[in-house]
């Protein structure tokens, strides 16, 4: 057991519910807070690709730079994240896109000889 009681939690908390409050027209995320990290809010997009995370980070004005890339699952996802700062809390944003499968190229070498 932590010891943190929920009053502990209380910056992220309030964070969620400026969120909800001013954002409540955006795509709805995964949510996320813990007694690991009690100043963190996660802001996690499973669906519609990147779009949700991008309006997200516009919305908490999250500096596009400070956008990471990296793919997981032998390749198959993409993942994009962002830090930043809102409404006292520490944000995390995690975007999760499938990647495109790649398509064959012909080179034309033998094809239809």
């Amino acid at each position: 057991m932590s010891g943190l009681t929920l009053a502990g939690l209380s910056t992220p908390l309030l964070a969620l519910r400026t969120v909800a409050a001013e954002f409540a027209d955006l795509p709805a995320p995964s949510v996320h807070v813990s007694t690991v990290v009690p100043d963190r809010l996660e802001l996690a997009f499973h669906e519609g690709g990147f779009g949700a995370f991008e309006a997200w980070r516009q919305a908490l004005n999250l500096a596009s730079e400070d956008v990471a890339h990296h793919v997981q699952s032998g390749g198959r996802t993409g993942v994009l994240t962002v830090h930043g700062r809102f409404a006292g809390a520490t944000v995390e944003l995690v975007g999760y896109s499938p990647v495109p499968a790649a398509e064959a190229v012909l080179t034309g070498a033998g094809v239809g000889s």
